[in-house]
C-alpha cells in the first residue's frame, strides 16, 4: 500500500466534505473545489474528522493512483481552508510590474511591455516598488501554473542574474568571457 495514500486527511474546522460516486466536493471559508477520482482504483470514505483513501488492489497501477488521489484531495482541503501563495521577484535595472484591473503589465527589458490576463480564481498583488509579485488562490495547480507562466516571460539568466525568479530560487551564476592576454 502507498505510504502517502494510507495517511488520513484531517478535516479542519469549518470545512464541509461531500463524497459522491466519482468525486469529492469540499467547501470551506475561502471557497469550494471538487476533485474527480477513478473509482476502479480507490474508494474514498470519511468519518467525523478524517478522510480515508482505500486502495483497490485489482490493477497494476492502483498503488500509484492511491497516493495521487490522496495528494490531490489533500490539496483541495488545504486550499479551501488556508489557500496557496507563490512569490516572484523581478531582478534587473528598470524591470518592474504594474497591476491594472485584471491585467498584469511587465516591463522586463523588451521593446514592448508584456500584458498578462489574470485568470479567474487567482489574485495577484504587486509590491510597492513593482519588483515583488504575490500569486495567491485556492487551487494549488492554478497558482503554480500562473506563477510559472509569469516567470517564463523572462527567466533569470546566468550571467547577470536578470529576470523573473521565484523568491527562494537560487540562480547559478557563470563567469562570462575571460580577457585574452
Amino acid at each position: 500500500m502507498s505510504r502517502i495514500g494510507r495517511t488520513p486527511i484531517p478535516i479542519p474546522k469549518g470545512v464541509d466534505v461531500e463524497i459522491l460516486q466519482d468525486r469529492v466536493k469540499v467547501k470551506g471559508p475561502k471557497g469550494s473545489l471538487e476533485q474527480k477520482y477513478d473509482a476502479k482504483y480507490v474508494s474514498v470514505e470519511k468519518d467525523d474528522n478524517n478522510i480515508y483513501i482505500k486502495e483497490k488492489g485489482e490493477f497494476k497501477n492502483s498503488k500509484a493512483m492511491h497516493g495521487l488521489y490522496r495528494s490531490l484531495i489533500f490539496n483541495i482541503v488545504e486550499g479551501v481552508s488556508k489557500g496557496f501563495e507563490k512569490f516572484l521577484h523581478i531582478e534587473g535595472v528598470g524591470y518592474k510590474a504594474a497591476l491594472s484591473g485584471k491585467k498584469l503589465t511587465l516591463s522586463v527589458g523588451f521593446s514592448h511591455d508584456i500584458v498578462y490576463d489574470i485568470p479567474d480564481g487567482v489574485t495577484i498583488e504587486v509590491g510597492s516598488k513593482g519588483v515583488e509579485i504575490k500569486v495567491s488562490g485556492i487551487d494549488k495547480q492554478l497558482v503554480g501554473m500562473v506563477a510559472s507562466q509569469i516567470r517564463s516571460f523572462r527567466p533569470p539568466e546566468p550571467y547577470k542574474g536578470k529576470g523573473i525568479r521565484y523568491k527562494d530560487e537560487y540562480v547559478r551564476r557563470k563567469m562570462g568571457k575571460a580577457a585574452n592576454k
